[in-house]
């Protein structure tokens, strides 16, 4: 098949799916109990920074089946789309009624609803609009331990600040594009690695044995959730609920993600931080300038 009729094809793929579910909610009622009222919900998965193993928007997913088994005439779809491409519909004035998305992504925010949890990183204007549902977490890494000097590299896989994160737990490196920083660390071209759980997982499936300490001060490794759809509110809710609940927050280990409680870190940024408020983080980390970048910071 060319390519622009395959590009074309697929294109096309998520109106088509969505036309399907429709269609068999209109014509196939009989799952549904006498009485109940069909609703479908479109949620998109938007993954602005590295995550751990697997799919965030397969977990995603998964979780739906659960909420959808408790909830008879409840169905979700999911359909994952990259930075760009949410931001193009968007232009063109589509939008889900959910969409779980990370920091650089904030175009939805004008449509979002207030939500009943609290949330630091997901507060707007007085109101939450964004929930965390899982997040990962900023790593040091060595190959021959702890204490003796040597240069750092960072770890840039995303719109995540890992030059914030540095910064705030007093180290200084060069970034390097997420896998290149990678490979230099094992070739022994630095001595340490401030990485991810991206990184972990790495180490796991090549089975590098590696020491590495945690570092709690600042994190923007989240994955949030927002609702969009008024109609639709409590269906949407539905799936939060489920997304947070022990059941679900006790296998994000399968995506190698963490669950949001315990959460250690003191310091995040708003997740409705835009491009550019985000290049000035980036270049007051990188200048050591603390006291104007703990402007930008909310206290976890």
């Amino acid at each position: 098949m060319p390519a622009k009729i395959r590009k074309a094809v697929f294109g096309l793929l998520p109106f088509v799916l969505i036309a399907v579910l429709l269609l068999s909610l209109l014509f196939f009622p009989q799952e549904a109990e006498k009485g109940d009222t069909l609703v479908a919900v479109r949620v998109w998965n938007v993954d602005t920074f590295e995550g751990g193993k697997g799919s965030r928007t397969s977990f995603l997913k998964r979780i739906a089946g659960l909420a959808e088994k408790k909830n008879k005439g409840v169905y979700y779809l999911i359909t994952s789309y990259t930075a760009e491409g949410a931001e193009e519909a968007f232009r063109k004035g589509e939008r889900p009624d959910v969409i779980s998305f990370g920091i650089g992504f904030s175009l939805h925010a004008e449509f979002s609803l207030p939500l009943p949890y609290a949330s630091a990183g997901g507060e707007l204007g007085g109101r939450v609009l964004a929930v965390p549902w899982c997040r990962g977490e900023y790593r040091l890494f060595s190959l021959t331990g702890f204490g003796e000097e040597g240069e750092t590299i960072l770890s840039a896989g995303g719109s995540n600040l890992v030059e914030v994160a540095a910064q705030k737990n007093g180290l200084m490196g060069r970034s390097e594009e997420s896998l290149a920083a990678y490979t230099d660390f094992l070739a022994g071209k630095c001595r340490y690695l401030l990485g991810t759980q991206r990184d972990v997982c790495r180490f796991s499936a090549r089975g590098t044995e590696v020491e590495s300490r945690e570092l709690p001060v600042y994190n923007d490794l989240y994955q949030y959730i927002s609702v969009l759809s008024a109609d639709k509110r409590s269906a949407c809710l539905i799936l939060i609920d489920e997304l947070l609940s022990e059941a679900a927050q006790a296998t994000l280990s399968e995506i190698g993600m963490l669950p949001v409680a315990g959460d250690p870190s003191k310091f995040t940024p708003s997740v409705f931080t835009d491009s550019a408020a985000l290049g000035e983080l980036r270049r007051l980390a990188l200048a050591g300038d603390e006291k104007n970048l703990d402007k930008f910071l909310k206290t976890v």
